[in-house]
């Protein structure tokens, strides 16, 4: 059996800040096969990785995300919330790497300076605002990075997912040769078992779906489905969908993950 790849969920988000460039960089030091991010769109257009709506949870400003333009998110501080994100006496810090708000622009391009194969999941959150716009900025971005129509040599492997199969569907329209993910925290009533919707290749159930309807994961393994599971964190965990066979743990803490699969 092939063994699963592991993705660091929002970057090393448990050790540093979620969704900063530190935490992104730590988890590609680790060795982790790939990187998970969400993305929303600023007022101005821009695709930024930010988790919630609002930004009280993971930065020093309040209101939407979606209501400020990129300069205003660029001046607040998104990560002294998080113990990692002041460094200790004596670290030392060479950048703003742990606080300063990240674009997807820069996340892709750290990725692809990382000098080895990485996978990226780009999950695009609804609702929004701003509708079908989320999903074409962002393949327009992927186009700018040659990522839209990935080779199968090519370094940086991308993936998009979401819980909306309606966003799902249109990234399979805009471009058909990257694969979806539909994230799952229920099944739907309307979904035959083991099914997924048109236009999703991969399912990815929550941990705790996984664990409330263990016949989810071989019902989609039976019906040709790869699984990407969230967010496998505690060894319990991680030893449930490993002997499930997943084709993805997606994970707060790569190095724990990599140290059970023996890397």
């Amino acid at each position: 059996m092939t063994e699963p790849l592991v993705f660091a969920h929002r970057g090393s988000s448990y050790d540093l800040p979620e969704h900063t460039l530190a935490a992104y960089l730590r988890a590609l030091d680790e060795g982790a096969d790939g990187v998970e991010c969400d993305v929303r769109l600023t007022r101005d257009g821009h695709l930024v990785c930010v988790h919630d709506r609002r930004l009280d949870r993971t930065s020093n400003g309040h209101g939407l995300v979606s209501a400020r333009t990129l300069a205003e998110l660029e001046a607040l501080d998104f990560g002294s919330w998080h113990p990692g994100g002041v460094p200790a006496d004596g670290d030392e810090v060479l950048d703003d790497s742990r606080t300063r708000l990240l674009t997807l622009d820069r996340l892709l391009g750290a990725v692809r300076d990382a000098g080895r194969p990485v996978r990226v999941l780009i999950e695009t959150k609804h609702p929004s605002r701003y509708g079908g716009d989320v999903e074409r900025r962002l393949v327009a971005l992927l186009r700018r990075h040659g990522l839209a129509e990935p080779a199968r040599n090519a370094p940086v492997q991308v993936t998009v997912m979401s819980f909306s199969p309606l966003a799902v569907r249109r990234i399979r329209e805009l471009a058909p040769a990257l694969p979806t993910v539909l994230l799952l925290e229920v099944v739907p009533r309307w979904l035959p078992p083991g099914r997924l919707p048109f236009g999703a290749q991969i399912a990815g159930p929550g941990i705790e779906l996984v664990r409330a309807r263990p016949r989810l994961l071989p019902a989609l393994r039976a019906a040709g489905n790869q699984v990407y599971v969230w967010t496998v964190n505690e060894p319990a965990e991680l030893d449930l969908v490993l002997a499930a066979g997943v084709d993805g743990i997606i994970t707060d803490r790569p190095a724990r993950a990599l140290a059970r699969l023996g890397r």
